[in-house]
């Protein structure tokens, strides 16, 4: 049960009100999540306006964003975000047990770039302030400085949802099991 009311997008102006509908049943349903954030607008407007337009500018491929998100939130025990992920990361050709091995990266299926990815997601989760120069190195040699910064932003994001998500207890029901593994 959520710590606070969920509002629906009728309780938003229109422009906000669409926002919310397209994380509420875009690419993954975030409703439980839009429905709490939706108790302060300006921060709707901006996280989930954010995503969007990162989204549509497409900088980074979606496998190393999902990659990264799922990571984190394995790290995190986010089970909210690992359901709303996991699968995204699954239409981007990641085999089932590759994800369920997360944050794990020695896989198979996981080439250089991929391992990379959850090895700077880990770093980013869990010491970021002690991050070595090579791995910086090794950032530059697959993606520009925009991409590294915008990975950045989105491993950070994620560890934000993770903890917004948790505190609240934002749950669409499906999400526990998958962490018990």
């Amino acid at each position: 049960m959520p710590r606070v009311t969920p509002l629906p997008s009728s309780a938003l102006p229109p422009e906000q009100a669409a926002l919310y509908e397209t994380f509420a049943s875009g690419y993954a349903d975030f409703r439980e999540q839009a429905a709490a954030l939706a108790h302060v607008p300006a921060a709707l407007d901006g996280l989930y306006g954010m995503l969007l337009r990162l989204r549509a500018e497409a900088a980074v491929p979606l496998r190393y964003i999902e990659l990264a998100v799922v990571t984190v939130s394995k790290i995190n025990l986010c089970a909210y975000c690992v359901a709303h992920h996991q699968p995204l990361l699954g239409v981007e050709g990641v085999p089932e047990d590759a994800i369920a091995g997360l944050p794990d990266f020695d896989h198979p299926a996981f080439d250089a770039t991929d391992r990379l990815v959850v090895e700077y997601a880990r770093l980013v989760t869990e010491t970021p302030g002690r991050i070595r120069d090579g791995v910086f190195e090794r950032l530059r040699e697959v993606f520009s400085e925009r991409q590294i910064v915008e990975l950045t932003v989105r491993i950070a994001l994620a560890g934000f949802f993770n903890r917004f998500n948790d505190a609240l207890q934002i749950d669409d029901g499906r999400s526990a099991p998958l962490l018990e593994t």
